[in-house]
């Protein structure tokens, strides 16, 4: 069975790299739109630009890792691809969640307050 929260559908992909805003950091970019939905639906990418099949397994694990410590904090509605930069390598799983975290700031995403770590 296939979860609802994933994206997958290559007009979505579409959707978000036109319509939608991007913001850079350091190790990730995120590419953001507003959809009509009650939850967030997400996609983790890592190009060849990062390294071969162990690296980009990696990259991806860290960012999914990272986000699921911060889902609890995020306003929902919104579609989210989270790409991995090269500089990712050889981080730890901490570095990559600072990266997000800051993303999330300035995307107004993250709900403001404490956040649970």
């Amino acid at each position: 069975m296939l979860k609802p929260n994933v994206l997958r559908r290559k007009k979505d992909f579409s959707a978000i790299y036109h319509k939608g805003k991007s913001i850079g950091e350091r190790y990730v970019v995120l590419f953001y739109k507003k959809n009509d939905l009650v939850y967030n639906r997400k996609a983790f990418l890592a190009s060849k630009k990062v390294g071969n099949s162990v690296l980009r397994n990696r990259a991806r694990r860290l960012m999914k890792e990272s986000y699921r410590v911060l889902e609890p904090n995020l306003e929902s509605g919104y579609d989210l691809i989270w790409i991995a930069r090269n500089t990712i390598n050889e981080l730890k799983c901490a570095d990559v969640k600072k990266s997000m975290e800051n993303a999330l700031k300035k995307s107004g995403i993250l709900k403001t307050g404490k956040i649970d770590r």
